[in-house]
């Protein structure tokens, strides 16, 4: 058996400039009251988001289509550094937490094998953040599949996420 590897390049890589400090940016990337408002594509909800947001620690997330369907997803945190970096594996699951092979769900998904989720927070200048998610699927993969745009549309409801605690500051 060869073992499927993806340099930084061919992995899916998704930037974005908030006009927001990174402490704002990191809180709503890592506040479950935040993510349930942008976990999942443009018309689903997040009615569960539950975190136990630490270096070994699990999240759990429901993501609901618009027509009702529950989708679950795990995350396992590998490594944080607070408002630099996040190191993270996130994996189909049931509604426990317990990791599905994503065949069962009939979804074809390409993960590279020993690739983390990765991402990064970096002062961007005049008060904004650049945020970059490398997620562990393969670029070409991940367009074909519809994962390149749902995370686009995911980074656009954080958008709207960020600008409001922004505002609210």
């Amino acid at each position: 058996m060869t073992k499927n590897t993806v340099n930084e390049t061919e992995r899916m890589v998704l930037t974005r400039i908030f006009d927001a400090s990174r402490e704002l940016v990191w809180k709503a990337w890592t506040d479950p009251k935040y993510v349930m408002q942008w976990w999942g594509p443009k018309g689903f909800t997040a009615p569960v988001c539950q975190m136990d947001f630490r270096v070994g620690g699990k999240s759990l997330f429901c993501m609901k289509t618009p027509d009702g369907l529950e989708c679950w997803n795990g995350v396992e945190y590998h490594e944080i550094v607070p408002h630099e970096k996040i190191v993270s594996s996130m994996y189909f699951s049931d509604s426990k937490g317990n990791k599905i092979d994503p065949a069962q769900l009939g979804i074809e998904h390409e993960a590279t094998e020993g690739a983390y989720d990765v991402t990064i927070f970096e002062d961007f200048g005049n008060g904004q953040t650049k945020l970059t998610f490398m997620g562990n699927e393969p670029m070409e993969s991940a367009k074909n599949s519809g994962q390149m745009e749902g995370w686009n549309q995911i980074l656009d409801k954080v958008a709207t996420v960020v600008a409001e605690l922004a505002q609210a500051k």
